[in-house]
C-alpha cells in the first residue's frame, strides 16, 4: 500500500470481500458493507489508483490443467553485483514455470515456486536455469508432496 492511502473498516470489508471472489458484482459488494454502488465504486477505483488493488485474476487448480509438480528452488549465486542481479531477473522472468521468485536473507540467495506438469519437464526447466544463469553457487530443488494451505488473501 502507498503511504499516503489508509483504508479504513469499510475499504478493509471490501477489499476482504473481492479477494475471496473478484467476480461479485458491484451491487453486492455495496450491499454487504452498507453502500450505494457509486460511493462503493469510488473507493474501489481510489483503491486501484493508489496501487492498493493491482489486479484481479482467475485461479487455477494447477493439477487440473496439467501443472501437477511443484517444485521449490533454493539458489544460491556467488556474484552480488547489480548486473548479475539484473540478468537473472531478466531470465527469471521469461521463464513461464517460475510462477513466484524471491529474494533472501540468510543462507539461500533466491527461493523460487517452479510448477511442471511432470519430473522431465523440471529436469528441462533446470538444464535451461543453469545454463542460463552464470555464477550459481548451489541449486536444490524441493518437491512438494501435498498443498496443505494455499492462498492469495491477505489477512486484512
Amino acid at each position: 500500500m502507498s503511504r499516503s492511502f489508509e483504508p479504513d473498516a469499510t475499504d478493509r470489508a471490501i477489499l476482504r470481500l473481492i479477494q475471496k471472489d473478484a467476480a461479485l458484482s458491484l451491487a453486492d459488494i455495496a450491499k454487504e458493507v452498507g453502500l450505494t454502488p457509486t460511493p462503493c465504486w469510488k473507493r474501489i477505483r481510489k483503491m486501484e489508483q493508489e496501487g492498493v488493488i493491482t489486479g484481479r485474476v482467475v485461479l487455477l487448480d494447477p493439477e487440473k490443467v496439467g501443472l501437477g509438480v511443484s517444485v521449490f528452488v533454493a539458489i544460491e549465486t556467488g556474484d552480488h553485483s547489480a548486473p548479475w542481479i539484473e540478468s537473472f531477473a531478466t531470465t527469471v522472468g521469461k521463464m513461464p514455470e517460475i510462477v513466484e521468485c524471491w529474494r533472501l536473507g540468510g543462507d539461500v540467495d533466491y527461493l523460487l515456486r517452479v510448477v511442471v506438469p511432470d519430473m522431465q519437464a523440471f529436469d528441462s526447466f533446470y538444464r535451461r536455469l543453469t545454463a542460463q544463469v552464470p555464477a550459481l553457487r548451489k541449486v536444490t530443488s524441493r518437491f512438494a508432496m501435498e498443498r496443505v494451505k494455499s492462498t492469495t488473501a491477505l489477512p486484512i
